[in-house]
């Protein structure tokens, strides 16, 4: 089994931008293989990622610009995790700036955006 040495570490920490003690479990478990724990932090990230992709964004906002004359609005629903997020002030500014672009720009798909 080869040493762990911190300067291994580091340079998996800076490779990686993974958290310190992350970069140590895995080279110790990749047994000093630099290549090995890279690819193990990358597993890592992606079930991390699978996880939060179950998540349910049940809160958030919805946003609507009328024309004056009632002749056309826009109207949009942006949703988040948590009623902490949808109170914020910039929160609340991103749904108002985007339900004013879409009216503004009318685009034709979320592609033209």
């Amino acid at each position: 089994m080869a040493a762990v040495t911190a300067a291994m570490v580091k340079e998996l920490r800076s490779a990686t931008d993974a958290p310190m003690m992350d970069c140590k479990k895995v080279l110790v478990e990749a047994d000093g293989d630099m290549a090995k724990a890279t690819e193990l932090l990358k597993a890592r990230g992606i079930a991390k990622a699978a996880k939060k992709a179950d998540r349910v964004a049940a809160e958030g906002l919805a946003g609507i610009v009328i024309a004056d004359d009632f002749s056309k609005a826009t109207v949009i629903e942006i949703n988040s995790e948590t009623d902490f997020v949808a109170q914020n002030e910039g929160f609340q500014n991103l749904v108002k700036d985007t339900a004013k672009e879409i009216y503004t720009n009318q685009p034709a798909d979320v592609d033209c955006i």
